[in-house]
């Protein structure tokens, strides 16, 4: 009978307390607020579960590799000087060894870095998500990359990205396949001077980064997806993909596995692969998407 009132005295302390202003149900303001001030895609270099939080879990990673996927988190995340690139430490994510057709890393540029040039007949393409850099060629021109920006250099392009003070760029790479006269160009921009696409018979927001003209081998999408939302079709296709979640948190489906992921988590999707996002949480979800394009896959 003890342990009965007991039990019932813990419930009820509980509820009070959930009913509370300090009760633990209820998420303090102030988080809300402080996130509201950081700066764009914050979290990708400060994701929730950080390696830091799990320092006290030895040998655990959420990170999966699969023949046909991976799932890449920020705790498995190795960093070594990048070849060529000055006073910069680079996490290679995706590359030929897991069976993909392009490079995809991270590059923490320090004081005073600067980049160094992809090998032969090698397109690159540069986004900003932390600090800025500074882009210059041939002629002698420059060009500012701030956070949410970037840039596309093709093959055997001349340039050099400076850093005065750090920053973090995520870096496609790939061997570019010649198709007739078609030549690609230099091209600098930022999201947000996008056009939002119309998707069919899907909700989310979608913007592409380069031009859809045959000259172009690979795209990359920004897909926005509003707390509940979700990929309507379930994909299977030939393209590959390389993923960055940018924002907010959510469920992937790849193959016949459910990930949780969140900012800062990378995805590899070979092809064929069965696909499928759907965000949770309070904020706007927000990835960077590479997929290649204009190529017969034979």
């Amino acid at each position: 009978m003890r342990s009965l009132h007991l039990i019932v005295f813990v419930i009820i302390s509980l509820v009070k307390a959930s009913k509370s202003d300090d009760g633990f149900c209820l998420a303090p303001s102030i988080v809300e607020s402080d996130e509201e001030s950081k700066p764009i895609y914050w979290k990708v270099t400060n994701p929730t579960l950080s390696p830091s939080h799990l320092q006290d879990l030895p040998g655990y990673t959420r990170s999966v590799y699969k023949q046909d996927h991976a799932l890449i988190t920020p705790e498995s995340h190795v960093y070594s000087p990048l070849p060529d690139w000055k006073n910069t430490l680079g996490a290679y994510l995706v590359t030929p060894a897991m069976g993909s057709h392009f490079v995809m890393y991270l590059a923490k540029m320090k004081d005073m870095s600067s980049s160094g040039l992809p090998p032969q007949d090698v397109e690159r393409l540069v986004f900003v998500v932390e600090g800025a850099v500074t882009l210059t060629n041939t002629s002698s021109s420059s060009k500012k990359l701030m956070v949410d920006s970037y840039a596309y250099l093709p093959p055997n392009f001349y340039h050099s990205l400076d850093c005065v003070v750090s920053a973090t760029l995520v870096v496609f790479e790939r061997r570019y396949e010649y198709i007739g006269n078609h030549a690609t160009e230099l091209i600098v921009g930022s999201t947000d001077e996008q056009p939002l696409l119309e998707t069919p018979g899907e909700i989310f927001e979608l913007r592409k980064l380069l031009p859809v003209s045959l000259a172009y081998d690979f795209n990359i999408h920004i897909m926005d997806f509003q707390p509940g939302e979700f990929l309507n079709v379930k994909e299977v296709h030939y393209n590959q993909h390389g993923l960055l979640l940018l924002e907010g948190q959510g469920i992937y489906r790849l193959g016949d596995n459910w990930y949780p992921v969140q900012a800062g988590d990378v995805i590899w999707m070979a092809p064929f692969v069965p696909q499928w996002y759907a965000a949770l949480g309070k904020t706007r979800s927000r990835y960077l998407l590479y997929k290649d394009v204009n190529r017969n896959p034979l």
